[in-house]
Order: structure tokens, then C-alpha cells, then sequence
């Protein structure tokens, strides 16, 4: 059975070396093929939207457009239904090929056999 990895990110630009970490471990693991879920929460919700990953710098990184790239192309990114409503962020405001879901969604997938679960 295929392993699956959960990765929920809670921090954005206020902490980017926690946020930096989040995506760069989620890309490797797709790129190592592994099935990946990113769930943006809190401050990185921002990145969900068009150009915000382009403003995130951080020294020694991989550059977070790339990173998001990355998983984009081969993982699934789920953005906080809550969160988005906090910023006032819609379907029709996300890159392609975010979605956007609740809590029940989260719980289902971490919930699942051979779902190993992160939060950054």
C-alpha cells in the first residue's frame, strides 16, 4: 500500500523558515512519489492566491514559486474553507488547481490507512 503524506501549514511571511520547511518537505515528497495533500491554513492562505508565493523570500530557499510549482503539477493543495472566508478569499480567486474544503476533509484524509500526517 502506497503511503500517503498529509502536510497542513499554519504559517506564512510572519514565519518563513516554518513556512519554507512545510512546502520544501511536501515537494521533495512528490517528487519522490510520494502522494502528497497540502493544506493551507492560517497565514500561508495567502499563498493560494496568484503572485503572493512570488513575494515570499527567504535566504538559502527554494524559491516558494517553484516549491508551489512543484506541487501544483503533482500533489493536491487544499486551502481552510474558514480561512479563505476570514480573508475573503473565493473559487474564483485561487490558482488553478486549489480547492478549497473544510475540517471534514482534513479529518477524512488524515484519518485514512497509510496516512502519515504533518503540521508545520
Amino acid at each position: 500500500m502506497a503511503k500517503k503524506l498529509v502536510i497542513k501549514v499554519t504559517a506564512g511571511a510572519e514565519a518563513p523558515e516554518r513556512c519554507s520547511q512545510a512546502f520544501t518537505v511536501a515537494a521533495v515528497a512528490v517528487a519522490s512519489g510520494v502522494d502528497v495533500s497540502l493544506w493551507l491554513t492560517g497565514e500561508s492562505s495567502w499563498f493560494a492566491l496568484p503572485g503572493r508565493a512570488a513575494e515570499f523570500e527567504l535566504p538559502h530557499a527554494a524559491p516558494l514559486p517553484d516549491l508551489l510549482d512543484s506541487l501544483l503539477a503533482g500533489g493536491r493543495i487544499t486551502l481552510c474553507t474558514q480561512c479563505a472566508a476570514r480573508r475573503e478569499i473565493t473559487e474564483a480567486d485561487v490558482l488553478r488547481g486549489v480547492r478549497i474544503a473544510g475540517a471534514q476533509v482534513f479529518v477524512s484524509e488524515i484519518m485514512a490507512d497509510g496516512v502519515q500526517a504533518l503540521v508545520y
